[in-house]
């Protein structure tokens, strides 16, 4: 019995096995989108593909309303207008298994050995959420596997391509952008104190002078021409619709839509107020400040680091809805072997998690499907999930403990 889990738990059956149940699950959606009346497919994968079409016939991709995405993805997707419109999808589950294989060969660097690290990464690649969420056509998965990446290459101390997944990642969506810190804290250099250096100043010369770090400029110079190359090219080929569209738009959302926000319910009763935009240019201070806070103190292990960050950015948005879970989840992985938390323990905190979910489809489904007015059920209902998801992240990192990692080697 051994030999067998063994066998099925070899890396060619998983990746093989997981990138079938996902393309079993394009073709599906695409004979329910042709035979059902509710699609399977993503509303945001039309939005995708008419971007697409509209960069075929030269113009912009934001010709397409609600498009405010870099119009790189629009252009990755022009297949779906010259070959077939399942390119994109498929395009989004080779990422997603990619994202896998870049959690197992993550995981070895941190030290597990290579057969726990593929049990370890079977958590994403049999993970329905994700499986789901790629064969619908959302992007979501190729910035999971940026993201990744870049921490493979800290891992792996590649820094030059590091910085060049880490420039990409922050121009196809800005949050990535709140890794900085953890990174930069991370690859600088080491401080060194003698006996004598108690005094204040030398202290603070000390901290600033660690940033003063080889590995570190070339990461942020790397990181940041990879980002600046892809603005100025887009700027200069759709002007000020482009920035506005792909980066200012999301700093300035305010969606009254219901959504897990504890901000929504705000947001919507103040839609016409001359201070909405200041209130919701307010919410982004719990998260700065959480941010900081995690930054400091978790940034010797840069994985709990960023799966904390993605967390917090995530459940004290002002827009949440539960595609952004993967933003988080894809880190959970790299988390998950060093938790001394009991099966009975982590299951428990994961029925909580979805029954918050649960409990906020009820009002919800009432108020999108039947029409009635459930704004303030659903305003706590999502406030009953910001404190489960607390709570969860509280026992993660009360229960987490590091190993002592072995020194990095260079990756291959």
């Amino acid at each position: 019995m051994e030999r067998l889990l063994s066998k099925l738990a070899g890396r060619h059956v998983l990746f093989s096995a997981s990138f079938a149940i996902r393309l079993a699950l394009v073709v599906y959606g695409d004979f329910h989108d042709r035979t059902m009346m509710v699609k399977y497919t993503d509303i945001d994968y039309h939005v995708f593909t008419d971007a697409a079409r509209f960069i075929t016939q030269g113009e912009t991709p934001y010709n397409r309303s609600t498009y405010r995405y870099t119009p790189l993805l629009a252009w990755l997707l022009t297949p779906n207008i010259y070959l077939n419109m399942l390119f994109g999808k498929i395009l989004f589950i080779l990422c997603d298994v990619l994202s896998g294989f870049l959690i197992q060969e993550t995981l070895c660097l941190r030290g597990l050995g290579p057969e726990r690290a593929r049990r370890v990464c079977s958590l994403w690649l049999f993970n329905p959420l994700p499986m789901g969420v790629s064969s619908r056509g959302n992007a979501e998965s190729i910035l999971a596997a940026l993201v990744l990446g870049t921490l493979l290459c800290i891992e792996g101390r590649r820094v030059i391509w590091a910085g060049v997944l880490y420039g990409l990642s922050v121009h196809m969506k800005i949050y990535p952008i709140t890794y900085a810190l953890p990174i930069a804290l991370t690859l600088r250099t080491q401080e060194s104190r003698g006996e004598g250096d108690n005094k204040r100043w030398r202290r603070y010369t000390g901290f600033l002078g660690s940033f003063l770090s080889r590995e570190l400029f070339v990461f942020a110079s790397v990181a940041g021409g990879v980002f600046s190359v892809f603005t100025a090219f887009f700027y200069y080929m759709y002007g000020w619709e482009f920035l506005h569209e792909t980066y200012l738009y999301h700093l300035t959302r305010r969606d009254i839509r219901h959504n897990f926000s504890p901000y929504f319910y705000m947001l919507y009763l103040t839609a016409d107020s001359k201070w909405s935009l200041w209130l919701g240019l307010a919410a982004f201070l719990p998260q700065l400040i959480l941010l900081l806070i995690a930054s400091w103190a978790f940034h010797r292990d840069l994985a709990l680091c960023c799966f904390l960050h993605t967390a917090i950015f995530v459940s004290f948005n002002k827009v949440c809805t539960s595609q952004y879970f993967l933003w988080y989840l894809c880190l959970l992985p790299l988390v998950i072997p060093h938790l001394s938390l009991s099966l009975k323990q982590g299951v428990g905190l994961l029925l909580l998690w979805f029954a918050g979910q649960a409990i906020w489809l009820g009002p919800a489904y009432l108020l999108e499907f039947e029409g009635y007015n459930t704004f303030l059920w659903v305003w706590l209902a999502g406030l009953l999930f910001l404190t489960i998801n607390c709570f969860v992240l509280t026992r993660i990192v009360g229960h987490y403990k590091p190993t002592q990692m072995p020194k990095r080697a260079k990756l291959e």
